[in-house]
């Protein structure tokens, strides 16, 4: 596959460039910041490693590492490339600045997709002559070991522009949904939202504390959902499939949700889950455990490949 260029070498566009390393001859990251380059090209080399140590890496460290590079140069970042995924600050002025910039320089059959996590297409295309080659590419956090991204085009997008990019992240090994329509948060952060405003909520309000509402998701929800959605999950958990869960549970749920308002987040509505987590760690403790997080991802990630050569997707 031929060259891809990245525009930001922070934690999302280090993440992607590993993504496509993968499966790409060339990746090109760019940034202006020498610091950000620098701890990319680290992140990089540890990531490889790690993963390699797990079989989640088809060449060499050595040799994967160096279809990475690094510039502070756009138009050199952007030559010739087949594709361009930005990854700058998630803030609408500059990333219109960013995608003028492209617009102008680069190659109109170029699609350009953006891992903004909420902006949308119509937004920071606004005025640009090409912007049916521009969308969001969203990925979840790292995608180098969660492989969901959301495809997300505007009214304007070009749909062979839709069919290139959905059909490129499947190549990577990334699992690719299309968002028909624009919507604010996406799908994702939708799902996750509704989850975190009620999550925080029963704890503020006493029902639980944030250790037991952690373990109901990691012992319960989450070991169902990391191989199965929520819809296929009630398709299976009555006999007659999806309308008879419904019958027997929808007034539960019904009942439930008549009770869910949305609560602001302000401090009183998370210093309660924020105090009880300090307690478990600091702050500079996070980061430690962010590694042993990552870690954890990678072995999921090749449990998951094993089971779904065993028993199927």
């Amino acid at each position: 596959m031929k060259k891809i260029a990245i525009i930001g070498a922070g934690m999302i566009g280090t993440a992607w460039a590993i993504v496509f390393a993968k499966k790409c001859e060339e990746v090109v990251l760019y940034d202006t910041d020498h610091k950000a380059i620098q701890n990319s090209i680290l992140q990089v080399s540890i990531t490889s490693q790690e993963l390699n140590k797990l079989g989640l890496l088809n060449d060499d460290p050595n040799i994967f590492i160096k279809k990475i590079s690094f510039t502070n140069n756009l138009n050199k970042a952007v030559h010739n490339a087949y594709y361009i995924q930005e990854c700058g600050p998630e803030n609408l002025k500059i990333k219109k600045d960013i995608f003028s910039k492209l617009d102008s320089i680069v190659n109109k059959s170029v699609a350009i997709g953006s891992s903004t996590s909420g902006i949308k297409a119509s937004l920071f295309s606004e005025g640009l002559n090409n912007r049916e080659r521009f969308l969001v590419v969203h990925p979840v956090n790292p995608p180098s070991l969660v492989p969901l991204v959301e495809i997300v085009p505007s009214e304007f997008t070009d749909k062979k522009v839709v069919d290139f990019v959905s059909k490129l992240m499947d190549e990577v090994d990334q699992k690719p949904i299309v968002v028909k329509k624009e919507i604010d948060g996406f799908i994702l952060n939708r799902l996750q939202g509704a989850l975190l405003n009620e999550a925080f909520k029963l704890v503020s309000m006493g029902y639980v504390d944030s250790y037991d509402l952690d373990k109901t998701v990691k012992y319960g929800l989450g070991l169902r959902w990391s191989f199965m959605g929520p819809m296929e999950t009630i398709d299976l958990n009555a006999p007659g499939g999806i309308s008879d869960y419904a019958k027997r549970y929808g007034p539960i749920y019904q009942n439930v949700a008549s009770e869910l308002e949305a609560k602001e987040w302000n401090k009183a509505f998370y210093q309660k889950v924020e105090g009880e987590q300090r307690q478990i760690r600091s702050l500079d403790d996070n980061i430690s455990r962010q590694k042993w997080r990552d870690k954890r991802l990678m072995a999921l990630v090749k449990h998951k490949k094993q089971s779904d050569k065993l028993y199927g997707e």
